[in-house]
């Protein structure tokens, strides 16, 4: 506005697209904006579609995005019962939605609210498939389509179950609804179960985090551990393993005949009954002298094999 001599001019500046936006708020409010923003004719997008494809119009982009932000609610709220925050459906809703724009020819002959269905339910896909469990769940394409279809056919078991009065009600599906599923989705039948105990499960802390009272919660960490291949346990058991045979029968050789004898009986010899070998007196009456001499030359050879043990390893 411009004041000239007491006169007053307005110019008004070309509205932009990006003035649409509403302001910042809750979720309600935000959702209760973008319906109310003004949808385009079929002339209206096609000539905003050829200036953002011609021109890279950003203007134009803008109002394609701001006339279809309704249509990215509508796909996000099918998909709340995931337990994933409606706020965060919509937002990856809106990337497919901007994808869809920026991809879109006006020229294909189909309006660009059918072309960006299929944008905005991908990402949307991938968002929960990425959080509704710390482990991705499903990876291949037939898995995907298992899972996005799986959840919405068994509410439709259960519709018909109610309808028909069952006495029962499964959480799990009989023999016939899995066939059921297979078939129509064309997969196979242990895929179907497969999934249903994935979409069953949840996810469970390997190692918790202490209680409030300070007792250590217990975990699958307690009882998926195994010591026996953490590889330091594995190299001190493969050196176990060496001394216990190569080890001692090289400690062995370089003892005499008769020191040798003395440490297999008392200590490498094992009788039928589970005793040891021979005893201190026994060896003593063998080789014609004391009980306290064999222990003596025991003594020694066990020094010996100690050394050459240290030696070995």
């Amino acid at each position: 506005m411009n004041l000239q001599s007491g006169t007053a001019t307005t110019t008004l500046a070309p509205a932009s697209a990006w003035a649409l936006v509403p302001p910042l708020g809750n979720l309600d409010a935000y959702i209760s904006a973008v319906n109310r923003l003004p949808m385009l004719s079929l002339e209206e997008e096609q000539s905003y579609a050829r200036r953002l494809r011609d021109n890279n119009d950003v203007d134009a982009a803008g109002r394609l995005v701001m006339s279809h932000l309704r249509l990215v609610v509508s796909i996000a709220r099918q998909y709340l019962g995931y337990g994933l925050p409606h706020g965060d459906l919509i937002q990856e809703g809106n990337v497919g939605l901007m994808k869809a724009v920026k991809r879109f020819d006006p020229e294909q002959g189909v309006r660009l609210v059918s072309y960006a269905m299929h944008w905005i339910k991908a990402e949307i896909h991938e968002y929960i498939l990425k959080n509704w469990r710390m482990v991705k769940v499903a990876t291949t394409k037939a898995q995907r389509k298992l899972f996005f279809n799986l959840r919405s056919m068994k509410q439709g078991f259960k519709a018909d179950a109610a309808a028909a009065d069952a006495a029962t009600h499964r959480d799990t599906l009989s023999d016939r609804e899995i066939d059921a599923v297979a078939a129509q989705l064309n997969v196979k039948r242990e895929e179907v179960i497969e999934m249903e105990t994935r979409m069953s499960g949840g996810d469970v802390l390997l190692d918790p985090a202490p209680s409030d009272d300070g007792e250590q919660a217990f975990g699958p960490i307690a009882y998926l551990a195994d010591a026996s291949h953490e590889p330091t346990a594995m190299i001190e058991s493969r050196q176990r393993d060496a001394m216990a045979t190569d080890g001692i029968a090289a400690a062995l050789s370089s003892l005499d005949d008769r020191s040798r004898r003395i440490v297999e009986e008392r200590w490498l010899k094992v009788n039928d009954d589970g005793t040891g070998g021979m005893t201190l007196h026994d060896l003593a009456a063998v080789y014609g002298v004391s009980a306290e001499r064999i222990r003596q030359i025991e003594v020694a050879a066990m020094k010996k094999m100690k050394k050459a043990l240290v030696e070995y390893a």
